[in-house]
């Protein structure tokens, strides 16, 4: 199990980095990333510190710790700058909270985060066509997740996805502790969202695809 989309108490989450990556090395994943939640406002702050205990994890686990966050409700037109600057920051993931039927996301939300090359386009909903399109040729992943609430919408992302040629992965968005699952569990929700049983495994392949990116040097 990959997960690339979690939060630790910097942001909304209830756990330290540490006891975060434990728990997921311990429920036998091999990678996850550490995305807290993000604007103007704290990039800095979340970006250091998440960078630093990612540098201190990687030393002492066996489980890569991939320092990230997901810029959430950003006004679209600040997305591509604050993309920009948290990579120079260090993040080596930029995953963007995409428009989620559940939640008050602008419109026009996934349009810049795909526009400005994130990595992950998190629960995008209701994805148009068009912006399908845009991912594919832009090279960003969209998200299957686990997630209650933001995972009424799995079916609609996994058939556009298939119908314009999207990489997938599957997260869970992970806040608390019982958020985490197995990689069974993964294959059910994949399965849930109508995923063919034959392409379940290029979804966990793109998860590794990108974590091999993102692990180089760490």
């Amino acid at each position: 199990m990959i997960d690339l989309h979690t939060h630790t108490f910097f942001s909304d989450g209830e756990l330290v980095a540490s006891e975060l990556v434990q728990r997921a090395y311990a429920a036998g994943y091999t990678a996850i990333a550490l995305t807290d939640h993000t604007d103007s406002s704290n990039i800095e702050f979340i970006v250091g510190n998440i960078s630093r205990a990612a540098d201190d994890l990687n030393r002492h686990c066996n489980i890569k710790v991939i320092p990230g966050v997901e810029l959430t409700h950003v006004p679209p037109a600040m997305i591509g700058t604050l993309t920009s600057l948290a990579r120079s920051l260090g993040a080596r993931l930029v995953v963007v909270h995409g428009e989620t039927i559940v939640e008050p996301v602008k419109e026009g939300t996934n349009r810049a985060a795909i526009e400005a090359g994130v990595d992950i386009l998190a629960h995008p909903g209701l994805i148009s066509d068009e912006d399908c399109r845009l991912a594919r040729d832009c090279g960003v992943t969209l998200e299957i997740t686990a997630r209650k609430g933001h995972s009424l919408t799995n079916g609609h992302v996994a058939m556009k996805a298939s119908q314009f040629g999207v990489p997938l992965v599957i997260n869970t968005d992970t806040h608390s502790p019982h958020d985490l699952i197995t990689k069974d569990m993964a294959v059910k929700v994949l399965l849930g969202a109508g995923i063919p049983h034959g392409k379940v495994g290029d979804i966990f392949q793109q998860s590794q695809y990108l974590a091999n990116k993102l692990c180089k040097n760490l």
